[in-house]
């Protein structure tokens, strides 16, 4: 398999193709943005990811069949567009999706996504350095306001739906065909001319955006959901009140059911016990022989009762923990990176 030394620090694949079945492995080896992902939903995940390496720049495509719940921060050096799919449902920071919103972060920046069955995106990231020469070139406003690190993008709806769908055809081709990128700099450069091209006229077409009180609100929830997540994951070992969570957000309980309802679908409590579920996966995916056993991570993180733990957690992922604990970090992976022979 060939690899080439490109801009990212490495040799590298152009094209790699992730399928993702468990939630706890969304993280791993991204380029660009770092992700933790948690499964709202206990059927069967299958998310998808196809990475394209261009010569500066990097496509990301990212789908999934269920409901859930992304904290996702892009990498330093790098600025991240986002635009979505047309059947695209969901919040950013609270903030509804629709068809011509687009999503400007900085490098550090963090963001909530909390997205439906099917949807679809892609990311470009592109170094600011560039992305501020093509906006002086072209005479465009920079829409990342820098007193912001996250900026919402409202474009003409057709030039939204263009970008975003030149971005998927990319990266269907890459995936299909990846001897087509890998090691050819000519057809990188092609493409990245291409998709900059398709992003700057998305830009150019830029309308106002207006925060209506709706907006304000769920971005308060969306907070709220945040401050109760952040909570919850540095109190592990003992029992945690939906209490100590209104405290911790400064809210009423009310207040608090309402936010988790309206930004995630289900209470405090049950998305929680979903979450901590989640890490202790990652505990057990990580151990080595010996190391550990399933109920001391199940207690780490708050199960006190070994059968419901057992239950939910097979509920989740498909298979008991101590299935998980016994086959160790050298489970492999549902990862296909799509390389030319």
């Amino acid at each position: 398999m060939k690899t080439r030394q490109n801009n990212f620090g490495g040799p590298q694949p152009n094209v790699k193709v992730v399928e993702i079945s468990d939630p706890t492995t969304a993280g791993e080896d991204i380029e660009v943005i770092e992700q933790n992902l948690v499964q709202l939903r206990s059927d069967p995940l299958r998310a998808r990811r196809v990475v394209v390496r261009l010569e500066s720049t990097v496509l990301l495509y990212h789908s999934t069949n269920l409901a859930v719940r992304t904290r996702t921060t892009m990498k330093p050096g790098m600025i991240g567009v986002v635009a979505f799919g047309p059947r695209a449902k969901g919040k950013v920071n609270g903030l509804i999706v629709h068809p011509n919103l687009m999503l400007m972060a900085a490098e550090g920046t963090k963001c909530q996504f909390v997205v439906e069955a099917d949807y679809e995106s892609i990311v470009v990231g592109i170094s600011p350095t560039d992305f501020e020469a093509h906006l002086r070139a072209r005479h465009l406003r920079d829409p990342l306001q820098r007193q912001s690190v996250v900026d919402l993008l409202v474009c003409n709806a057709k030039k939204a739906c263009e970008f975003f769908s030149f971005g998927k055809r990319l990266a269907d081709i890459a995936a299909q065909k990846p001897e087509l990128f890998d090691g050819k700099k000519d057809v990188c450069a092609a493409a990245e001319v291409e998709l900059i091209e398709m992003l700057l006229e998305a830009i150019g077409s830029l309308e106002d955006y207006a925060v209506t009180p709706f907006d304000q609100r769920h971005q308060a929830y969306s907070q709220l959901v945040q401050v109760a997540e952040e909570y919850a994951l540095t109190h592990t070992g003992g029992p945690l009140y939906v209490t100590d969570l209104c405290k911790a957000a400064a809210v009423s309980e009310r207040t608090l059911q309402y936010a988790f309802k309206e930004i995630l679908g289900m209470s405090p409590v049950a998305f929680l016990q979903r979450l901590r579920l989640h890490r202790v996966r990652q505990a057990l995916r990580a151990a080595t022989r010996g190391t550990t056993t399933v109920s001391a991570e199940a207690l780490k993180w708050g199960f006190w009762h070994f059968g419901e733990f057992s239950l939910a957690y097979k509920k989740c992922f498909g298979e008991l923990p101590s299935d998980t604990l016994r086959r160790g970090p050298d489970l492999p992976r549902r990862v296909r990176e799509r390389k030319s022979l």
